[in-house]
C-alpha cells in the first residue's frame, strides 16, 4: 500500500483529495495534517466522510511517506518544504502555483515537473515532484493543446471562463458569500489571471516562437462545482479536420473526450473527466472545455499523476460518476 500524507487538509481541494484516497484500492491515508483541526475527525470538516474513515486531523508529520499532497495556500509550499524535509524516496505532489513555472521548477534539489498528463505522461512516470496544474489552466490547457501542438495558433486567442464558487476556497469574502453569489454573476482579474504564466508557458513549448496572446476573461458563476470555457481563434482548417485533430491527441488520453455534441457542466461535474466540443464558424474555430474543478482541475488530477509515478493505471480510483440528475 501507498503511505500518503496530506498538509493542508481542511479546504476544498484537500477534502476531494481525502474522499479519492480513501477509496484508492492502493493507498493508506497515513497522516491529514492541519494545525487548526488537530485532533477533530475528519468528518467533522467534511461532513460527507462520517462512516468512510475514522482518522484525525494531525499536527504532526510523517516525513518518510511514499507520497506527500500540498494542498495548502498559493506561496505556502516552499516555506513548508524548508520547515519539513522529506526523504528523497518521497513523491511531492504540490497542488498550489508555487512550482510551475519554469523559474521555479528547481527546489531543495527536486525538479517539479508539471503535471498536465496528456502533455507530459512520460515525463510524470519518471517524476519524483510534481506540480499539479491550476484548474483554469487544465480547462484551457485541454482545449488548445491539439492547435499548439500542430503549429495552428496563428491569431489571438479569446477565451472566456466561467467557475464554481468552490474555486474561491473556503475562506469567505465579498464575493463568495451565498447572499452575494446567489443568482449572480461578474467577472474579476480580466486579461490577468495568474493561470496565464502556465499557459504561455505550455504554448509555447509546442508552437515555437508562440507569439500570439492569449485573452482570458474569467467569470464567477453561482454554482458550486465545474469549469465552463470557451475558446476561439482563427483557423483555416475545415470543421472536419478540426474534429480529426483532436481526436487523434486524445485518443490515448483516459479521461479527456471529444464530443460530437454541444456541452454542458453535469456531464462532468464530480468526474475526473475533461470533454471537448469543436465548432467552426466565419473562419473561427470554438472549442468548449468542461472539467469539474475541484477533481480534473485538481484533486483528481493529482492523484492521475501518484497513479502514473507508482506504475498503476492512471484511472485507478478515479472511477467517478457524474451527477448528471
Amino acid at each position: 500500500m501507498i503511505q500518503a500524507g496530506i498538509a493542508g487538509g481542511a479546504g476544498y481541494t484537500a477534502g476531494e483529495l481525502i474522499r479519492i484516497l480513501v477509496n484508492h484500492p492502493h493507498v493508506e491515508l497515513n497522516f491529514v495534517y492541519s494545525t487548526s483541526n488537530a485532533g477533530n475527525l475528519l468528518s467533522d470538516v467534511h461532513q460527507d466522510l462520517l462512516g468512510s474513515t475514522e482518522i484525525r486531523f494531525s499536527d504532526t508529520i510523517n516525513t518518510e511517506v511514499d507520497v506527500l499532497f500540498l494542498c495548502l495556500g498559493h506561496g505556502t509550499s516552499k516555506r513548508f518544504l524548508e520547515e519539513n524535509h522529506f526523504t528523497e524516496k518521497t513523491v511531492i505532489i504540490d497542488l498550489s502555483n508555487d512550482f510551475r513555472l519554469k523559474a521555479d521548477t528547481e527546489f531543495q534539489g527536486r525538479e517539479f515537473i508539471y503535471g498536465l498528463t496528456e502533455l507530459n505522461r512520460d515525463k510524470i512516470k519518471q517524476a519524483c515532484s510534481i506540480a499539479n496544474p491550476g484548474c483554469f489552466a487544465t480547462a484551457i490547457q485541454l482545449a488548445l493543446l491539439p492547435l499548439a501542438e500542430n503549429k495552428l495558433i496563428s491569431d489571438a486567442v479569446h477565451i472566456t471562463g466561467v467557475t464554481g464558487a468552490t474555486g474561491a476556497g473556503t475562506s469567505l469574502s465579498d464575493t463568495t458569500h451565498y447572499t452575494w453569489r446567489d443568482n449572480n454573476f461578474s467577472y474579476y482579474k480580466a486579461f490577468t489571471h495568474q493561470h496565464l504564466g502556465e499557459i504561455y508557458q505550455t504554448l509555447s513549448s509546442l508552437q515555437r516562437n508562440f507569439d500570439q496572446k492569449v485573452h482570458f476573461l474569467p467569470h464567477r458563476g453561482n454554482f458550486s462545482r465545474g469549469i465552463f470555457v470557451t475558446a476561439y481563434t482563427k483557423y483555416d482548417g475545415s470543421l472536419e479536420d478540426a474534429k480529426a485533430l483532436y481526436s487523434d491527441f486524445y485518443k490515448d488520453a483516459p479521461f479527456t473526450f471529444v464530443s460530437e455534441k454541444e456541452l454542458h457542466l453535469k456531464q462532468v461535474v464530480n468526474t475526473n473527466k475533461c470533454f471537448l466540443h469543436v465548432h467552426k464558424e466565419d473562419g473561427m474555430l470554438l472549442i468548449t472545455s468542461i472539467i469539474d474543478n475541484l477533481t480534473k482541475g485538481a484533486s483528481g488530477q493529482a492523484v492521475e499523476n501518484m497513479n502514473l509515478i507508482f506504475g498503476l493505471p492512471q484511472t485507478e480510483g478515479l472511477n467517478l460518476k457524474a451527477n448528471f440528475f
